[in-house]
Parts: structure tokens; sequence; C-alpha cells
């Protein structure tokens, strides 16, 4: 084990509520076993799993305070979706208080609301991880996808974002930007290989 996860959890757990700390926990397990599946490093995909939802311990209007302090750039439809911010300045925490540098844990904080295009590997092990981890309970497809995340990444990729626009046009919600191109560069993933 990483030594620094010790000291992660614990500032986790104190500063996260009971229910989001065993979230970051059971997310940072499910990203170690696919990180296992895919042949990634486990100590990165562990100490990104714990500290994706770094900044979930604040509210949306407290975290666009905080992005604004730090000079971190907000877009339309973040402002309009914020509670996809919390990746952003959760990186920004990582790196800044947690001394987190190395780019791909940074990356996978960062994008694992969204998605985008042309993830790395463990852009999509962490965005997948977040929403298969055995805790999760309300999307109608967690068995398929959970069996799906571990025999191809970008399906599961394309079928989460599909499943994610299909939820917030049917709710009425803002859709950030990103995601809709994640959603895009999947799909063509996959009539690519279909051709194929």
């Amino acid at each position: 084990m990483n030594e620094e996860i010790g000291f992660f959890r614990q500032k986790l757990q104190e500063r996260l509520n009971p229910m989001r700390y065993e979230h970051s926990l059971s997310v940072s397990f499910t990203a170690m076993a696919l990180a296992m599946r895919y042949g990634y490093d486990l100590d990165k995909a562990e100490m990104a799993g714990l500290l994706h939802d770094c900044a979930k311990r604040f509210g949306d209007s407290e975290i666009i305070q905080k992005c604004r302090k730090h000079k971190l750039n907000l877009e339309d439809d973040e402002l309009k979706a914020p509670a996809v911010l919390h990746a952003k300045y959760g990186a920004w925490l990582a790196e800044h208080r947690y001394g987190i540098t190395d780019p791909e844990i940074l990356s996978a904080i960062r994008w694992h609301t969204t998605g985008k295009a042309n993830m790395s590997v463990l852009d999509k092990i962490i965005y997948i991880a977040d929403y298969i981890e055995p805790r999760r309970n309300k999307a109608g497809d967690l068995e398929e996808m959970r069996q799906l995340a571990f025999s191809d990444l970008d399906e599961t990729m394309f079928r989460i974002l599909q499943g994610t626009l299909i939820y917030l046009q049917s709710k009425g919600g803002s859709i950030d930007r990103m995601t809709k191109e994640a959603y895009e560069y999947y799909k063509n993933i996959r009539e690519e290989r279909k051709k194929a």
C-alpha cells in the first residue's frame, strides 16, 4: 500500500460526511480492481479513487466561490450544472492541499463527473468506478455496467454517458458541454468498431 494512503484516509474521514467517506473508499477499491484487470498502476488508481470527491464537503455556491478565489475558469454550462464543479475544485485541492503532483491522478479527479473526449485509462477507471462501486444502488443498469466494466472500458464509458444524457434530458437538467463531447467521442469509437 502506498504509505500516503493512510494519511489521506484519515484526513478525508475527518472532512467528509460518513457516507461520502465510505463512497470514496468504495471507489478506490473498485478502481484498484479495474486497475488489476487492465494492467494499470494500483497505487495511482487507489489514490485517485480515494481523493476523487475530496471537494464534495462543500456546497455548490461555496465551490463556485472557491473556484473564483483560486482563479479556476468557470464555464457557463458548469455554472448551470454546478454539481460537476466539485471535480474541478477537487483536482485543485488534491494538488494544492494534499500535495498530489501526478498529472494522471489530477486528471482522473478533474474529469470524474463529466468525462471528456479521449480519456486516459485512469480517467476511465475513476469515472466508471464512481458509477459502479458497490454502495451505489440507484441506476437501473448497475449490474450490467459492473460486468461490462471488466471487459470493455470504452463501451462502458459510452453506455454510462448515454444513460446520463437520457436521465438529464428526462429531468430537464442542464448538460455540461464536456459530457456531450465525451458521449460523441465514445459513440464514434463504438461505431468504428462495428465497421471493423
